[in-house]
């Protein structure tokens, strides 16, 4: 009986040529297990393509609610953005799809876990960490690393490998962006982008949204609320986070909000420069903010901030399977507990504009803010908080001027 493997299933060039790579060199039967995150129209077809191709059965697997429920809430709460401006669209999928990669593997009896990610790439590391993580036992088959069984490094060889192998398949050698989709983003590399120099072609390359430039002339209002720090409505309607994501994202590519250049730092060590279009997640992380500064207080404002940014990494390397991952997530938790109310803004040509914010919980006290002295503020006050805020300071200019008049004599 022949050993099973794992295909991580895009139905693209890759993943097709690996499957009777798979059998020829290792004489696998290999299953394919495509995870639907929300790319829609992506997975037409894919059954009748993977059975062609030779594997033995295909899986569809939809865990888009368990991606926006479990993986993108935690990072929206924490505020987790790397490097400034990545919202972590294709590193929060992975650690939901290795999980289900593992769970068909148990399921069907199955030695090993194939993905077809490259060997300059982040996703190679976020795939295995999960994997190991979840099931230490399984080998691990990644192709684009074994150059002395792989012999290809080019779309046109590839595609003239499916030609001998009999494998009439709807791709063509044309080149176009590498991307990936799913319910929160869009990303683009490649072709002009791979030159920092070039002004990226929007025309050719947004798929999600319109520029800023082509948005409405007429800015749209949106109310939200969130309860706990979890969106619950969008201009008075209840929906789960999912839906939510998917009306945003609506709204956000009608007005051309969430489109960013980046050039990012790979955990491999290598600069890349892609385009990421997250229309409806810029929304739900500014919402989600703008509730946010009105609740929390300044000292754990600043330790969330830190904390944030070190999930966002924790994300960005594979590591969410990690118990620095689930005690970062747990202090986030444990500021969300307040994060409840209404937050209103209007959508402008790229722009996400304040328009009002509420909340039960909200620590804003219009008398303390005002100039208007009220019973809580003595401004007298101020004098001696401001001798002991600024003793080091002071104490220190004395010693330095000491100093200075001793060198002098």
């Amino acid at each position: 009986m022949k050993e099973k493997v794992i295909l991580a299933y895009s139905g693209g060039l890759d993943t097709t040529a690996i499957i009777p790579w798979l059998k020829e060199n290792f004489d696998y039967e290999v299953i394919c297990c495509c995870i639907d995150c929300g790319q829609q129209d992506e997975l037409e077809n894919l059954e009748e393509r993977a059975i062609a191709s030779g594997a033995s059965k295909l899986y569809i697997e939809d865990i888009i609610d368990d991606f926006c429920e479990n993986y993108i809430v935690p990072c929206v709460q924490a505020g987790a953005v790397y490097e400034h401006k990545y919202l972590l669209g294709t590193s929060m999928a992975r650690p939901g799809i290795s999980a289900k990669l593992v769970e068909i593997a148990r399921k069907e009896g199955a030695t090993a876990i194939c993905h077809g990610a490259t060997g300059k790439g982040n996703d190679q590391i976020r795939f295995e960490l999960g994997i190991k993580a979840l099931a230490p036992d399984l080998k691990i088959i990644a192709p684009w690393r074994m150059t002395d069984v792989w012999k290809m490094q080019s779309r046109e060889e590839e595609m003239e490998y499916c030609k001998q192998h009999g494998l009439e398949l709807p791709f063509s050698t044309a080149q176009s962006y590498s991307r990936d989709h799913n319910l929160w983003h869009m990303s683009h590399e490649g072709l002009e982008l791979e030159d920092p120099t070039l002004e990226p072609d929007y025309k050719h390359l947004l798929t999600l949204s319109v520029t800023p430039e082509e948005a409405p002339d007429e800015a749209e209002y949106v109310t939200m609320t969130f309860e706990k720090g979890v969106p619950k409505t969008i201009n008075g309607e209840a929906m789960k986070v999912a839906d939510i994501i998917r009306k945003l994202n609506e709204l956000g590519g009608k007005h051309g909000i969430g489109i960013v250049d980046i050039v990012e730092n790979r955990v491999v060590g290598m600069k890349s420069r892609g385009i990421y279009e997250t229309p409806g997640g810029t929304i739900l992380m500014e919402a989600h903010d703008q509730l946010e500064e009105l609740i929390l207080d300044r000292a754990t404002m600043e330790v969330k901030k830190d904390m944030g940014n070190k999930l966002a990494q924790i994300v960005y390397e594979g590591k969410w399977f990690t118990p620095l991952r689930e005690a970062i997530q747990a202090f986030v938790e444990s500021t969300q507990e307040y994060v409840t109310g209404e937050v209103k803004f209007k959508l402008y040509k790229g722009n996400i504009i304040k328009a009002g914010t509420s909340s039960p919980y909200s620590l804003y006290s219009e008398s303390l803010a005002s100039f208007t002295t009220g019973d809580l503020y003595d401004h007298h006050d101020a004098s001696g908080f401001i001798t002991l805020f600024g003793l080091p300071l002071h104490v220190r200019a004395l010693k330095m001027a000491e100093i200075e008049k001793n060198k002098n004599k």
